[in-house]
Parts: structure tokens; sequence; C-alpha cells
């Protein structure tokens, strides 16, 4: 006697309401805050969760360093499991390793935190391919 057992495993997907998580380079804490138009020297990073509206804002203290801030900002924001980044301009370093994180850059991005966070939801901005600026942009006298 042969008995041939069968199963079938049904999996479901929420499609809304999927939580993710995005980044805003900020000029303050609030989301009544203007964007700012740095990515590794900004002085604040706000992470927005889609789903929730609920967000954390956290002073970039990469922003102080000689060398090195758009790395260590963008290694910073992939730990804390970012899929986006709203920004005014990244640069070459932090452009990599957003992108080899899978992260996408959305530059040219202004107004307030909110407003950023609206224009994301509507599609508004275009993922950038390549860094908007060079290496050190930011820095004082640069």
């Amino acid at each position: 006697m042969r008995v041939k057992i069968t199963a079938t495993v049904a999996v479901v997907i929420k499609e809304e309401g999927i939580s993710m998580k995005i980044c805003i380079t900020s000029e303050d804490k609030t989301l009544d805050s203007k964007v700012d138009p740095r990515f590794g020297r900004c002085q604040n990073f706000i992470f927005f969760d889609t789903d929730t509206g609920k967000f954390e804002a956290q002073e970039n203290t990469n922003a102080q360093f000689q060398g090195g801030a758009g790395i260590q900002s963008g290694q910073l924001v992939v730990s804390k499991g970012v899929k986006a980044v709203l920004t005014g301009n990244v640069g070459p370093n932090a452009h990599q390793v957003l992108s080899a994180a899978g992260v996408s850059v959305f530059t040219g991005v202004s107004g307030t935190v909110k407003e950023a966070i609206d224009g994301y939801k509507k599609g508004q901005y275009k993922a950038a391919d390549t860094p908007t600026v060079g290496s050190k942009f930011g820095m004082p006298g640069k």
C-alpha cells in the first residue's frame, strides 16, 4: 500500500499597513522643523514610521567629524532599519553606504519634515541614482 500525503499551505500577506521606517534630515527635532539640506552633517535625523505616524528624533553627533561624517551617518541610518532617506543632498560616501544597504535616497527635498513626509507618501520624489554633492559638502568653508 502506497500513501501520498499532500499539504497545502496558505500564506496571507497583509498588503495594507506595512510598517516602513523612513529618515528625514532635519534642522530640529519636530515634524515642523525644516529639512536640513545636508545628509552626513545634518543637525538631526527624524526616523518616521509610515504606518503608525510615530517618530524618533536623534541628534547627529557625526556632523562634527572632520572626515567620515557621511559614512558614519549612513551606517547609523542603516542600523535603524530605514528603507528610504529624504534629504536635500547626499555625498558620495553616504550614498554608497546607503545604496549598498538597499536604502533609497531621495534628494532635493525641502520645506518642513511634515511636508517632506507628505510629498514622499504622494510619490513626489525620485530616488537619486548618484550623489548630488562632492565629499566634504556641508563643512564650514566648503
